[in-house]
């Protein structure tokens, strides 16, 4: 699978945007409070590694938001840094501390 081919899944009754594979999981989770989306934490298992799915999960989260109307709020350390480095990614969307 290459970036192009990930797909994501916004699973909101889990709280998470979702990458699955051959049984494995690689997520976002998040937190909806009032009209903030709180980004808290990526988990890429190995298998997905190098393969652009933590910035697909990321780039699900800015999708939503831009949609939405959410500000982001990226807590999680990895969600931070790959929106600093994509801020192209991230025109038309608030974001917060």
């Amino acid at each position: 699978m290459d970036a192009n081919e990930i797909t994501v899944i916004d699973d909101a009754d889990q709280r998470r945007f979702l990458v699955s594979e051959d049984g494995v999981d690689a997520e976002l989770v998040y937190r909806a409070d009032g009209n903030r989306l709180v980004l808290v934490h990526t988990e890429v298992p190995e298998e997905f590694r190098g393969r652009g799915v933590g910035g697909r999960l990321v780039a699900a989260a800015v999708d939503r938001a831009r949609s939405t109307g959410e500000v982001v709020v990226p807590r999680c350390p990895y969600a931070r840094r790959w929106l600093r480095e994509h801020p192209e990614a991230v025109e038309g969307v608030v974001l917060a501390d």
